[in-house]
């Protein structure tokens, strides 16, 4: 029994030797999204202010975990009324609900399921992932790449306001694409 108990924790310890945590390196790193407008355009924006962190497997270029969350303050789509707007309570209520998060619950192939939360509702969402690999930078650091796109109905997390147009249509589409670039580093 003692010789099975000591393999047991030979493979554990062997599987901790190739999985490392990463902290995301936020200025290369970037949480995007694009909403229509007027359903004729799109308006593109970010976080400005987030960190996380993901388990990445170097033995089996596999991601473990990830996390991470964003002040919804830092919101930024380069009009300072419309983002004034969004962090009010017709949107986001950034006074009541600071934050956003994102919980990795499983990669299955090209696809991440997690748990995302805004506005005090959380909801699971599937986006489409790609492993960009591992690198040693010139400074000796080990990081990762990772890409997570995908949409979102913003009304499933209360973000419910809008306004509907003369012509037909809303000011505001429901959907929204996400795009989440991601480079870690080594934590040492």
């Amino acid at each position: 029994m003692k010789l099975v108990k000591l393999g047991l924790a030979s493979l554990l310890a062997a599987g901790a030797l190739y999985a490392g945590t990463y902290k995301v390196d936020t200025s290369h790193s970037n949480l995007g999204f694009k909403v229509k407008h007027l359903m004729i355009s799109s308006v593109r924006g970010n976080f400005n202010d987030f960190s996380g962190s993901f388990e990445y497997d170097e033995k089996t270029k596999t991601i473990k975990a990830l996390s991470g969350e964003a002040q919804v303050s830092s919101i930024n789509t380069e009009n300072e009324k419309r983002d004034g707007h969004l962090k009010s309570a017709d949107f986001f209520d950034a006074k009541k609900y600071p934050t956003l998060t994102f919980k990795l619950t499983k990669i299955d192939g090209d696809d991440a399921y997690g748990v995302l939360t805004m506005k005090g509702v959380s909801k699971d969402i599937k986006l489409d992932f790609e492993n960009n690999g591992e690198i040693t930078d010139p400074w000796g650091n080990k990081r990762v790449g990772l890409e997570l796109e995908g949409k979102i109905n913003r009304k499933d997390f209360g973000l419910n306001w809008n306004k509907a147009l003369e012509a037909g249509g809303v000011v505001v589409g429901e959907e929204v694409k996400l795009t989440i670039e991601l480079e870690g580093i080594l934590a040492k």
